[in-house]
């Protein structure tokens, strides 16, 4: 698979995140990888602050893979401001948590969640459930282009 586009996999477990690296690379998924280990991070990555300033860090990025339980900033705050800000707004946004709560999910998409998934506890159906994930999102799903100045 291409290394065009670029995820942004934002997971303070590094269990987790150990995992979805593993899942990835074990379905061929070799596009650039970015780990935000917490809110802020994710953040001042995705809204080029702090060390990310100049970096143009979202021009090809195809999904963002959010956990919801988050140091610092929560993700669901980093849903709410990915939505509100131009350079971020149209990028899918997939909630892979463990979270099965009812106003989590119902909060996930009021926000623009373009996906929520629960992590499957099994180990194999975790490598399933997360290459799938990248197949549709980095394969089949066309990205917006970038925005542009209207004429």
């Amino acid at each position: 698979m291409s290394n065009a586009k670029g995820i942004l996999l934002v997971e303070d477990n590094s269990d987790d995140e150990e995992l979805t690296l593993l899942a990835l690379q074990k379905n061929n998924i070799l596009n650039r990888m970015h780990v935000a280990r917490d809110g802020a991070e994710a953040l001042d990555f995705l809204l080029e602050r702090g060390e990310f300033t100049g970096k143009n860090t979202t021009q090809d990025l195809a999904v963002i893979l959010l956990d919801l339980k988050l140091p610092k900033v929560s993700g669901l705050e980093v849903l709410q401001q990915i939505r509100s800000d131009p350079r971020t707004k149209l990028i899918p946004v997939v909630i892979l948590t463990s979270s099965k709560q009812e106003e989590d999910i119902l909060r996930s998409y009021s926000l623009g969640a373009n996906s929520y998934l629960r992590k499957p506890v099994d180990f194999e159906r975790f490598l399933e459930c997360v290459g799938q994930l990248g197949l549709y999102w980095l394969l089949l799903n066309e990205i917006a282009p970038p925005s542009r100045p209207a004429t």
